[in-house]
């Protein structure tokens, strides 16, 4: 009996140790939404504050404690908004793996998020914006494709792509902003009504802007950046900050001069 006693004794000390009660299973390891960390990646860097980016707080807050624990992050900057601390924080785990270019421009990426997380954490609501494609000629990823597709029948005109992503090198007024993935040029030559195809867009989760040649040199077109690409540029993601902020997402940072909707990821916007 004594043996049975001291067993139970040690068992229960164990538990207790593993931080469990006796006879209870381990808690499950807690879960972060890949959905939200790359929504904060893209609009709280651009804030004025220190605002926790809806539905992203306990996720962001996750990754921000797995960079604390590599000593990547002041434990003061765990706080669920992912500013320009986390951003650079991030970008060095990046390298850690090493990664360099736009693989380590501190946006997450479904890879680095689950290696990051080993030991810690799950990943949920992945990400994935395919393989690249072809539109009109120009190359996008399947993500960015798709999304085209479900705006062109909302606005109810084919478009057509005068300069796709993955451009690195290639129209010198773009700024950079189509050297990754998410970024589209479109022609405005058969679209009648600008506005409704803009709003189609920002409906289907695109930073969209209708562009012309008084802001620019450029050829009138409509712009685009597929909000939460993770193959995007830097400074398509100033872009998308831009944005949720209500600006223009030029060099300007004016007023935002397209049509007002919900914003919207293509992600949010396939679940309705």
């Amino acid at each position: 009996m004594r043996k049975v006693a001291t067993a139970a004794i040690f068992a229960a000390l164990s538990a207790t140790a593993l931080g469990m009660t006796a006879g209870q299973p381990a808690a499950a390891a807690p879960s972060v939404n890949m959905e939200a960390v790359v929504k904060a990646a893209m609009w709280d860097p651009y804030k004025s504050d220190q605002s926790i980016t809806p539905g992203s707080g306990d996720s962001v807050k996750a990754v921000e404690q797995a960079l604390a624990a590599k000593n990547l992050l002041d434990k003061k900057q765990v706080d669920g908004h992912f500013g320009t601390s986390t951003v650079t924080a991030y970008q060095k785990y990046q390298k850690s793996l090493g990664h360099s270019g736009l693989a380590a421009s501190g946006l997450p990426g479904k890879g680095s998020l689950t290696e990051l997380g080993k030991g810690r954490y799950t990943v949920t609501a992945p990400i994935s914006v395919g393989s690249k494609t072809s539109l009109d000629g120009k190359t996008v990823n399947k993500r960015t494709a798709d999304m085209i597709a479900a705006a062109e029948k909302k606005a109810g005109v084919k478009f057509t792509i005068t300069q796709g992503s993955y451009n690195a090198g290639g129209v010198g007024a773009s700024g950079g902003t189509h050297d990754g993935g998410g970024a589209v040029d479109i022609s405005v030559n058969n679209i009648s009504n600008k506005t409704a195809a803009v709003k189609a867009l920002r409906e289907v989760g695109f930073a969209a802007w209708h562009r012309t040649p008084s802001q620019g040199n450029w050829a009138e077109h409509i712009h685009g950046i597929a909000i939460s690409d993770t193959d995007m540029s830097p400074q398509a993601q100033a872009q998308a900050g831009d944005y949720f902020k209500g600006l223009n997402g030029l060099a300007s940072h004016a007023k935002d001069d397209g049509p007002k909707v919900k914003k919207v990821t293509w992600e949010e916007f396939k679940r309705g």
